[in-house]
């Protein structure tokens, strides 16, 4: 009996030992990502799992580009990058959006600014939990450790060098968008001023819509029943495009008041190969994704080395290019590819 005994209480504890073994091997690695050699350390810094967020202004086909992007590094990476967009556009509900996340400890966030100087005490807030970047509208006096899109003022000026070629001897055109205070606008508004003043054109008027479609297209009618001799529309924002064609056809002023204007919206890029716009100077709203995830994701994995690798300047230029009838067709066949 008391051999059996013994027997007993050796089995139990060869049992417990082994349970022990089991349960250390199962908390081996942690959970988040392999590290990068495949080691799986859970003290490493490339094995944490990052909470990232890619904020936009909006919704528009523009910021579907970008989500392509975004969803592109997230199947490179295997990562998740949440995509959030406030509904009407405004920078009440974009604070809120910011706000939330940082309150729900994610790690980084990426966000194209609607009101950069009302916005920068939000922002200071957020980027001291979070690490905070910007793309496609800057906020340069908040605590963003970086930018990543398009040089406004250079884009602009861009557009002011094709509105030129329009209007060799000069001109009468008028502006558009949603919000001038937003920075992208108004870089973009003085890159165009910066060139078109010195060719004698004359900008006659200005308007915003305040992200409102059915008022975008309001306004260029206004303007161009109030302007019988307006030469050029401009629209610095995406949805600007579209509501300038829509305006310019409806009255009957193809040909006579020519669209000049940013992004590649469906209906700007059908507006150029129908002869109703001349050009769209466009950015890289897919580069805009991938990279912003791909850096969001840097700073919240690599600490100290993804600082280090930041650019003195705190920007990282995604360049512009022109789009007319030349090149749309073979445009629209390369952003079919990037929007798959």
């Amino acid at each position: 009996m008391n051999q059996q005994k013994g027997l007993w209480k050796l089995a139990c504890a060869a049992f417990a030992m082994l349970s022990m073994a089991l349960i250390a091997g199962c908390d081996q690695g942690g959970g988040g990502e392999v590290g990068s050699k495949g080691e799986g350390k859970s003290n490493d810094a490339t094995a944490k799992v990052a909470k990232l967020a890619f904020v936009t202004s909006g919704t528009s086909e523009f910021w579907k580009i970008a989500g392509a992007g975004v969803h592109k590094y997230e199947q490179e990476a295997k990562i998740q990058v949440d995509i959030k967009a406030p509904p009407n556009g405004t920078p009440e509900e974009q604070n809120q959006i910011l706000e939330s996340l940082a309150s729900q400890g994610y790690d980084a966030v990426a966000v194209t600014v609607l009101a950069p100087n009302d916005q920068v005490t939000v922002l200071n807030k957020v980027a001291e939990k979070v690490k905070l970047i910007t793309f496609d509208s800057d906020a340069p006096k908040s605590n963003r450790l970086l930018y990543i899109g398009t040089n406004n003022y250079e884009a602009g000026k861009v557009l002011g060098n094709e509105i030129v070629k329009l209007l060799p001897n000069g001109g009468k055109m008028a502006v558009f968008v949603g919000m001038f205070a937003v920075d992208n606008a108004t870089q973009r508004l003085k890159g165009i001023q910066d060139v078109v003043t010195a060719h004698n054109i004359q900008i006659v008027d200005k308007r915003e819509d305040n992200a409102d479609r059915a008022k975008a297209r309001a306004n260029v009618e206004d303007i161009i029943n109030a302007h019988p001799d307006l030469d050029v529309a401009t629209g610095l924002w995406s949805y600007n495009g579209p509501a300038i064609i829509s305006a310019v056809e409806a009255l009957g002023k193809k040909g006579k008041v020519v669209p000049a204007v940013f992004d590649e919206e469906d209906a700007t890029l059908s507006g150029i190969e129908n002869g109703t716009v001349a050009c769209t100077v466009v950015q890289k709203p897919f580069q805009f994704g991938y990279l912003a995830s791909k850096w969001m994701h840097d700073l919240a994995t690599k600490g100290d080395a993804a600082m280090a690798a930041i650019p003195p300047s705190k920007m990282v230029d995604t360049g512009v290019d022109v789009i007319d009838k030349e090149n749309v067709a073979a445009f629209k066949a390369r952003l079919a590819e990037l929007k798959k």
